[in-house]
């Protein structure tokens, strides 16, 4: 992938500099806009609720003594809390927090100007994708990034979000099957994936051992398709564990995790590595972690 300028630090880091209303003017969101609006509604409901409970208003169908119907209106009004919550990290993760994270990805590769081929698995609406294509413009070199997706139709819809974002020079997108990834071995100086891991085999049952061998099968291919010396980064929710042991039993080196992230109501981590240049017989070094929260289970 050619020679690094500088060693990336041990933290995973990487800065925003959008506010949301431009990201979401761009992106949207990629968070089901059906939960949000049932989170949203069904918080508000409960917050009515809660208010005529406590009002003891004559329109309820049922009439509680005030002690009982102020503990109910109690209980209404933080249930309704609770929800907004929710609707807020789920709309935080889809834009502002999807935003931040795709810029600490790019901040595991040193030295963007000698990346001549990118990858970017499960690119969907093309956050990530844009941002590589955004430093790899920047860099002003001759990289080139490829986003797959297997959503039908969204390759089009991707491409015109790289023209508002004035690189669609630097992206091509593609639709296929990412367990078959159509490229050649070494193809990639870096790959990445943001988010998207844990969608893959979900129809099999997310706790099952066939949906974490096609997670696995996929994590391959990443593997696969990276240049020797090539660095993958990934930021996924609730199976890095079982990444980070895949990646040390095909003995990538440098594996790094970074700490615990909340998104989409959950835990999420980013794990960059580096593909040996040549064949490792021996055991891997060990895993670096950057934690905030120390909770990641790697056994």
């Amino acid at each position: 992938m050619g020679r690094r300028k500088s060693q990336p630090s041990n933290c995973i880091s990487g800065n925003a500099s959008r506010d949301w209303a431009q990201i979401y003017s761009i992106y949207g969101l990629d968070a089901p806009t059906t939960l949000l609006f049932l989170l949203v509604v069904h918080a508000l409901l409960l917050f009515v609720l809660s208010l005529l409970l406590l009002l003891h208003s004559p329109t309820l169908p049922f009439h509680p003594p005030r002690p009982l119907a102020a503990i109910l209106a109690a209980l209404s009004a933080i249930s309704s809390l609770i929800l907004l919550l929710a609707a807020a990290n789920i709309l935080y993760s889809s834009v502002g927090l999807r935003w931040e994270m795709s810029q600490r990805m790019l901040g595991a590769v040193a030295d963007w100007g000698s990346v001549r081929r990118a990858l970017d698995v499960g690119c969907g609406r093309g956050m990530l994708l844009c941002a590589v294509a955004l430093r790899l413009k920047k860099e002003g070199g001759c990289g080139r990034v490829v986003g797959v997706d297997g959503g039908k139709g969204g390759a089009l819809r991707t491409l015109k979000t790289a023209g508002i974002e004035g690189v669609q020079e630097y992206v091509t997108c593609r639709e296929g099957d990412v367990r078959r990834l159509p490229f050649n071995d070494g193809y990639f100086d870096v790959v990445v994936s943001g988010a998207f891991l844990h969608r893959v085999g979900k129809e099999l049952g997310q706790k099952t051992a066939a949906a974490a061998a096609e997670r696995v099968r996929v994590l391959g291919e990443l593997v696969r398709v990276l240049k020797p010396g090539g660095i993958g980064v990934v930021w996924d929710l609730v199976h890095v564990p079982e990444y980070v042991k895949q990646l040390q039993e095909l003995k990538m080196e440098d594996i790094r995790v970074s700490e615990r992230i909340t998104a989409y109501l959950t835990s999420s981590h980013i794990v960059s590595f580096r593909k040996p240049s040549q064949h490792v017989a021996g055991p891997v070094d060990e895993v670096r972690l950057d934690w905030r929260s120390n909770n990641l289970s790697l056994c």
